[in-house]
């Protein structure tokens, strides 16, 4: 899952951008409003977090921008401790929910796990592929009721392969899920990922195709 940051604060978003990683969340960060708005507009994510106070554009107007173009994307604003007033402009602009600076970093992951399990374009907590089912709100995978240790980053990948599962998915769409739009990431990552996620599912029922030159497709036997 891809998450856009919103925030100015360096030393804020640097902390929260490293710890959504730490859960293997994509995380693309913007500083400036104006370049925020412009980020969500052209396809931003899955869930954005936006703090009200940025330069060049708040975070109250790129909320009603996101809304007025009928974008029903979640997202989590940051106001500052004593703010009503900001608390209350921004779920009437059309935010979902608000978190109060300064935070706990395992309130935010809660927040977020509450977004995503409210909407209704996300897929259901529990998935079934092959003879594996997957949990997303625990965010663990089983096989015949034992538990399939997976790293953080491996497990995203799962994740991003099962949302596409019997399609091709090109190498840089899975780089730009896993990592963020435009992240540095070395040229083989995927493949190293691919190839350790490949040996953890071998004694399933699910396979990882490749399609030379096209991508990868997640295959659960059924045909």
């Amino acid at each position: 899952m891809r998450i856009t940051l919103i925030e100015d604060n360096q030393s804020l978003a640097r902390g929260i951008v490293n710890a959504l990683r730490d859960q293997g969340y994509a995380v693309d960060h913007l500083e400036d409003g104006r370049a925020g708005d412009e980020f969500l507009r052209t396809g931003g994510g899955d869930v954005a977090i936006i703090d009200v106070n940025l330069p060049h554009m708040t975070g109250i107007e790129i909320i009603r921008a996101l809304r007025a173009r009928g974008d029903a994307m979640p997202v989590l604003m940051l106001t500052a401790m004593g703010k009503t007033s900001d608390r209350v402009a921004g779920l009437d602009a059309g935010a979902d929910d608000y978190l109060v600076k300064p935070f706990e970093m395992a309130e935010l992951f809660a927040r977020l796990r509450a977004l995503i399990r409210e909407q209704p374009q996300f897929a259901p907590a529990l998935e079934m592929v092959g003879d594996l089912v997957f949990d997303r709100e625990q965010r663990q995978l089983f096989q015949d009721g034992r538990v399939i240790d997976l790293p953080r980053r491996e497990l995203s990948l799962f994740e991003v392969l099962l949302a596409q599962k019997g399609r091709l998915i090109e190498k840089d769409r899975i780089a730009d899920a896993l990592y963020g739009t435009g992240a540095e990431v070395e040229p083989n990552a995927v493949e190293l990922l691919i190839s350790r996620l490949r040996r953890k599912l071998d004694t399933t029922s699910v396979h990882i195709r490749t399609a030379r030159g096209l991508g990868y497709m997640l295959d659960d036997g059924a045909s």
